[in-house]
Protein backbone atom coordinates (compact mmCIF):
# COMPACT_ATOMS: atom_id res chain seq x y z
CA UNK A 1 0.00 0.00 0.00
CA UNK A 2 2.72 2.36 0.61
CA UNK A 3 4.59 1.94 -2.69
CA UNK A 4 1.12 2.78 -4.20
CA UNK A 5 0.80 5.84 -2.34
CA UNK A 6 5.06 6.70 -2.89
CA UNK A 7 4.17 6.26 -6.77
CA UNK A 8 1.55 9.12 -6.70
CA UNK A 9 3.29 11.28 -4.32
CA UNK A 10 6.71 10.69 -6.11
CA UNK A 11 4.87 11.53 -9.59
CA UNK A 12 2.99 14.31 -8.43
CA UNK A 13 5.46 16.05 -6.71
CA UNK A 14 8.11 15.68 -9.84
CA UNK A 15 6.21 17.22 -12.21
CA UNK A 16 5.89 20.57 -10.25
CA UNK A 17 9.67 20.50 -11.19
CA UNK A 18 8.94 22.24 -14.66
CA UNK A 19 6.36 24.48 -13.19
CA UNK A 20 8.95 25.71 -10.61
CA UNK A 21 12.03 26.17 -13.45
CA UNK A 22 9.81 28.33 -15.29
CA UNK A 23 8.58 30.37 -12.31
CA UNK A 24 12.31 31.05 -10.99
CA UNK A 25 14.59 31.03 -13.72
CA UNK A 26 13.41 34.73 -14.54
CA UNK A 27 14.43 35.58 -11.33
CA UNK A 28 17.84 33.83 -10.49
CA UNK A 29 20.31 32.25 -12.60
CA UNK A 30 19.60 28.80 -13.09
CA UNK A 31 23.13 27.46 -11.68
CA UNK A 32 23.19 29.81 -8.62
CA UNK A 33 19.70 28.85 -8.07
CA UNK A 34 20.13 24.97 -8.39
CA UNK A 35 23.46 25.64 -5.88
CA UNK A 36 21.74 27.14 -3.15
CA UNK A 37 18.75 24.68 -3.89
CA UNK A 38 21.13 21.76 -3.28
CA UNK A 39 23.39 23.30 -0.04
CA UNK A 40 19.71 24.04 1.58
CA UNK A 41 18.86 20.45 0.79
CA UNK A 42 21.79 19.03 2.13
CA UNK A 43 21.75 20.88 5.60
CA UNK A 44 18.39 19.97 5.81
CA UNK A 45 18.75 15.96 4.92
CA UNK A 46 21.82 16.43 7.62
CA UNK A 47 20.27 17.66 10.52
CA UNK A 48 16.93 14.90 10.22
CA UNK A 49 19.98 12.27 9.55
CA UNK A 50 21.56 13.18 13.28
CA UNK A 51 18.21 13.91 14.92
CA UNK A 52 17.33 9.92 14.04
CA UNK A 53 20.85 8.76 14.39
CA UNK A 54 21.82 7.92 11.24
CA UNK A 55 25.48 7.10 10.72
CA UNK A 56 27.77 9.49 7.97
CA UNK A 57 29.34 7.19 4.99
CA UNK A 58 32.50 6.62 4.83
CA UNK A 59 35.32 5.69 2.29
CA UNK A 60 33.82 4.02 -0.66
CA UNK A 61 30.38 4.06 0.10
CA UNK A 62 31.02 7.56 0.60
CA UNK A 63 31.78 8.06 -2.44
CA UNK A 64 29.24 5.88 -4.15
CA UNK A 65 26.82 8.30 -2.46
CA UNK A 66 28.24 12.01 -3.57
CA UNK A 67 28.57 10.19 -7.10
CA UNK A 68 24.97 8.79 -7.40
CA UNK A 69 24.42 12.33 -6.38
CA UNK A 70 27.05 14.17 -8.76
CA UNK A 71 24.97 12.32 -11.90
CA UNK A 72 21.32 12.09 -10.88
CA UNK A 73 20.96 15.94 -8.64
CA UNK A 74 24.02 17.89 -10.11
CA UNK A 75 24.73 17.04 -13.53
CA UNK A 76 21.24 16.29 -14.78
CA UNK A 77 19.85 19.11 -13.42
CA UNK A 78 22.89 21.66 -14.35
CA UNK A 79 23.06 20.54 -18.08
CA UNK A 80 19.41 20.22 -18.31
CA UNK A 81 18.75 24.03 -17.50
CA UNK A 82 21.93 24.78 -19.29
CA UNK A 83 20.72 23.27 -22.38
CA UNK A 84 17.18 24.57 -22.06
CA UNK A 85 18.73 28.24 -21.61
CA UNK A 86 20.96 27.43 -24.37
CA UNK A 87 17.91 27.33 -27.16
CA UNK A 88 16.91 23.36 -26.43
CA UNK A 89 13.11 24.05 -26.23
CA UNK A 90 11.30 22.59 -22.74
CA UNK A 91 8.98 20.48 -24.95
CA UNK A 92 12.16 18.45 -26.49
CA UNK A 93 14.03 18.32 -23.33
CA UNK A 94 11.45 16.68 -21.76
CA UNK A 95 10.73 14.25 -24.99
CA UNK A 96 14.63 13.40 -24.29
CA UNK A 97 13.29 12.65 -20.42
CA UNK A 98 11.08 10.59 -21.87
CA UNK A 99 14.21 8.04 -23.10
CA UNK A 100 15.34 7.75 -19.48
CA UNK A 101 13.10 4.48 -18.57
CA UNK A 102 14.11 3.31 -21.70
CA UNK A 103 17.90 3.55 -20.57
CA UNK A 104 17.64 2.22 -17.54
CA UNK A 105 15.60 -1.07 -18.45
CA UNK A 106 18.36 -1.48 -21.20
CA UNK A 107 21.09 -1.23 -18.65
CA UNK A 108 19.34 -3.17 -16.02
CA UNK A 109 19.01 -6.06 -18.11
CA UNK A 110 22.98 -6.17 -19.48
CA UNK A 111 24.53 -4.90 -15.94
CA UNK A 112 22.41 -5.67 -13.16
CA UNK A 113 20.88 -9.14 -14.94
CA UNK A 114 17.36 -8.05 -14.47
CA UNK A 115 14.67 -9.45 -16.35
CA UNK A 116 11.74 -7.40 -18.06
CA UNK A 117 8.95 -9.13 -19.45
CA UNK A 118 7.23 -8.69 -22.77
CA UNK A 119 4.48 -6.80 -21.27
CA UNK A 120 6.71 -4.72 -19.77
CA UNK A 121 8.71 -3.56 -22.97
CA UNK A 122 5.32 -3.01 -24.34
CA UNK A 123 3.71 -0.92 -21.43
CA UNK A 124 7.64 1.45 -21.93
CA UNK A 125 6.74 1.68 -25.96
CA UNK A 126 3.09 2.30 -25.18
CA UNK A 127 3.99 4.70 -22.71
CA UNK A 128 6.66 6.87 -24.97
CA UNK A 129 4.38 7.49 -28.03
CA UNK A 130 1.71 9.00 -25.34
CA UNK A 131 4.27 10.80 -24.10
CA UNK A 132 4.94 12.07 -27.15
CA UNK A 133 1.27 12.66 -28.14
CA UNK A 134 1.34 14.75 -25.53
CA UNK A 135 4.16 16.95 -25.99
CA UNK A 136 3.47 16.99 -29.91
CA UNK A 137 2.30 20.59 -29.73
CA UNK A 138 5.13 22.44 -27.79
CA UNK A 139 7.37 20.61 -30.36
CA UNK A 140 5.81 21.55 -33.38
CA UNK A 141 5.52 25.23 -31.56
CA UNK A 142 9.40 25.37 -30.88
CA UNK A 143 10.48 24.41 -34.66
CA UNK A 144 11.98 21.33 -33.94
CA UNK A 145 14.57 21.57 -36.87
CA UNK A 146 16.01 24.27 -35.78
CA UNK A 147 17.36 23.04 -32.57
CA UNK A 148 21.19 23.44 -32.20
CA UNK A 149 22.90 20.69 -32.16
CA UNK A 150 25.15 21.19 -28.90
CA UNK A 151 22.01 21.79 -26.31
CA UNK A 152 20.57 18.47 -27.97
CA UNK A 153 23.91 16.62 -26.90
CA UNK A 154 23.91 18.27 -24.06
CA UNK A 155 20.70 16.84 -22.88
CA UNK A 156 21.24 13.61 -24.02
CA UNK A 157 24.26 13.97 -21.56
CA UNK A 158 22.54 14.92 -18.82
CA UNK A 159 19.81 11.79 -19.62
CA UNK A 160 22.62 9.12 -19.63
CA UNK A 161 23.84 11.05 -16.23
CA UNK A 162 20.61 10.65 -14.70
CA UNK A 163 20.55 7.12 -15.77
CA UNK A 164 24.05 6.15 -14.23
CA UNK A 165 22.96 7.83 -11.21
CA UNK A 166 19.94 5.74 -10.38
CA UNK A 167 21.30 2.70 -10.96
CA UNK A 168 24.01 3.59 -8.26
CA UNK A 169 20.92 3.06 -5.84
CA UNK A 170 20.94 -0.17 -6.63
CA UNK A 171 24.38 -1.25 -5.66
CA UNK A 172 26.34 -1.21 -2.12
CA UNK A 173 24.76 1.74 -0.70
CA UNK A 174 20.88 0.21 -1.57
CA UNK A 175 20.65 -0.72 2.25
CA UNK A 176 21.56 2.82 3.18
CA UNK A 177 19.06 4.85 5.37
CA UNK A 178 17.18 7.18 3.50
CA UNK A 179 17.89 10.21 5.15
CA UNK A 180 21.61 9.81 5.09
CA UNK A 181 21.65 9.09 1.68
CA UNK A 182 19.90 12.25 0.68
CA UNK A 183 22.00 14.26 2.62
CA UNK A 184 25.49 12.60 0.83
CA UNK A 185 24.30 12.47 -2.44
CA UNK A 186 22.46 16.41 -2.69
CA UNK A 187 26.00 17.20 -1.03
CA UNK A 188 27.24 15.32 -4.51
CA UNK A 189 24.72 17.45 -6.79
CA UNK A 190 25.56 20.39 -4.62
CA UNK A 191 29.50 20.37 -5.49
CA UNK A 192 28.28 19.81 -9.37
CA UNK A 193 25.68 22.96 -9.16
CA UNK A 194 28.47 25.21 -7.23
CA UNK A 195 30.76 24.40 -10.06
CA UNK A 196 28.71 25.47 -12.82
CA UNK A 197 27.57 28.51 -11.09
CA UNK A 198 31.57 29.56 -11.02
CA UNK A 199 32.13 28.79 -14.23
CA UNK A 200 29.18 30.86 -15.46
CA UNK A 201 30.15 33.33 -13.34
CA UNK A 202 26.04 34.17 -13.28
CA UNK A 203 25.01 35.96 -10.13
CA UNK A 204 21.42 37.30 -11.11
CA UNK A 205 19.51 36.51 -7.97
CA UNK A 206 16.23 39.45 -7.95
CA UNK A 207 14.76 38.65 -4.38
CA UNK A 208 11.29 38.51 -5.80
CA UNK A 209 8.95 36.50 -3.48
CA UNK A 210 8.37 34.07 -6.77
CA UNK A 211 12.08 33.20 -6.37
CA UNK A 212 11.75 32.65 -2.49
CA UNK A 213 8.58 31.11 -2.91
CA UNK A 214 9.99 28.67 -5.76
CA UNK A 215 13.76 27.61 -3.99
CA UNK A 216 11.31 26.84 -0.68
CA UNK A 217 9.04 24.33 -2.29
CA UNK A 218 12.46 23.35 -4.37
CA UNK A 219 14.14 22.12 -1.40
CA UNK A 220 10.98 20.80 0.88
CA UNK A 221 9.38 19.08 -1.84
CA UNK A 222 11.16 18.41 -4.79
CA UNK A 223 14.71 17.81 -2.97
CA UNK A 224 13.32 16.60 0.29
CA UNK A 225 10.61 14.86 -0.47
CA UNK A 226 10.83 13.99 -4.23
CA UNK A 227 14.45 12.60 -4.83
CA UNK A 228 13.41 10.57 -1.16
CA UNK A 229 10.59 8.93 -2.41
CA UNK A 230 12.84 8.13 -5.92
CA UNK A 231 15.86 6.45 -3.73
CA UNK A 232 13.12 4.72 -2.07
CA UNK A 233 11.21 3.60 -4.81
CA UNK A 234 14.44 2.26 -7.14
CA UNK A 235 15.11 0.53 -3.71
CA UNK A 236 12.30 -1.06 -3.12
CA UNK A 237 10.71 -1.57 -6.61
CA UNK A 238 14.03 -1.52 -9.20
CA UNK A 239 15.34 1.27 -11.17
CA UNK A 240 13.07 -0.05 -14.46
CA UNK A 241 10.09 0.12 -12.46
CA UNK A 242 10.63 3.77 -10.65
CA UNK A 243 11.78 5.30 -14.26
CA UNK A 244 8.37 4.11 -15.80
CA UNK A 245 6.49 6.51 -13.45
CA UNK A 246 8.81 9.33 -14.98
CA UNK A 247 6.86 9.25 -18.44
CA UNK A 248 3.73 10.52 -16.43
CA UNK A 249 5.71 13.78 -15.43
CA UNK A 250 5.21 15.32 -18.89
CA UNK A 251 1.65 14.81 -19.21
CA UNK A 252 1.14 16.07 -15.78
CA UNK A 253 2.73 18.81 -16.53
CA UNK A 254 0.75 19.64 -19.19
CA UNK A 255 -2.42 19.96 -17.24
CA UNK A 256 -0.38 22.19 -14.30
CA UNK A 257 0.46 24.30 -17.40
CA UNK A 258 -3.02 24.45 -18.47
CA UNK A 259 -4.31 25.08 -14.96
CA UNK A 260 -1.99 27.57 -13.78
CA UNK A 261 -0.77 29.07 -17.21
CA UNK A 262 -3.63 28.85 -19.76
CA UNK A 263 -1.27 26.69 -22.11
CA UNK A 264 -3.24 24.94 -24.76
CA UNK A 265 -4.69 21.02 -24.00
CA UNK A 266 -5.70 19.44 -27.18
CA UNK A 267 -7.38 16.22 -27.67
CA UNK A 268 -4.01 14.52 -28.81
CA UNK A 269 -2.43 15.58 -25.57
CA UNK A 270 -5.55 13.92 -23.50
CA UNK A 271 -5.26 10.55 -25.52
CA UNK A 272 -1.28 10.82 -25.06
CA UNK A 273 -2.12 11.10 -21.42
CA UNK A 274 -4.25 7.80 -21.80
CA UNK A 275 -1.41 6.61 -23.53
CA UNK A 276 1.28 7.09 -20.47
CA UNK A 277 -0.96 6.03 -17.86
CA UNK A 278 -2.21 2.70 -19.91
CA UNK A 279 1.84 1.68 -21.12
CA UNK A 280 3.42 3.11 -17.26
CA UNK A 281 0.20 0.54 -15.73
CA UNK A 282 1.05 -2.42 -18.11
CA UNK A 283 4.50 -2.30 -17.68
CA UNK A 284 4.67 -1.85 -13.95
CA UNK A 285 1.91 -4.95 -13.22
CA UNK A 286 4.63 -7.29 -12.64
CA UNK A 287 2.64 -9.39 -10.00
CA UNK A 288 2.46 -8.76 -5.87
CA UNK A 289 5.16 -11.52 -5.45
CA UNK A 290 7.83 -10.55 -7.29
CA UNK A 291 7.96 -7.02 -6.08
CA UNK A 292 7.50 -8.23 -2.53
CA UNK A 293 10.85 -10.58 -3.32
CA UNK A 294 12.42 -7.74 -5.16
CA UNK A 295 11.81 -5.53 -2.06
CA UNK A 296 13.23 -8.11 0.07
CA UNK A 297 16.28 -8.61 -1.50
CA UNK A 298 16.86 -4.49 -2.18
CA UNK A 299 16.61 -4.02 1.66
CA UNK A 300 19.13 -5.98 3.00
CA UNK A 301 22.22 -4.48 3.75
CA UNK A 302 25.35 -4.69 1.32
Amino acid sequence: MFGLVASILFVLIWSTGFIVARAVVPHGAPELVLAVRLVATTLLLAVAAALARQSWPRGKRLGLHLAAGAMLHGLYLTISWWAVGRGMPAGIMALLGATQPLMVAVASVLLLGDRLPGRGWAGLAIAIIGVTCVLLPAIERSGASAVPVVPVLAGLFAIIAMTGGTLIQRGQIAGDPILMSGAAQNLGGALVAIAATLIVGDWRWDNDPMLWIGLAWSVLGLSAAGLSLLVWLVRHQGPTAMSMLLLLVPPLAAIEAWALFGEQLGPVQLIGFALALGGVLLGRSQGRAKARDAAAELVEPA
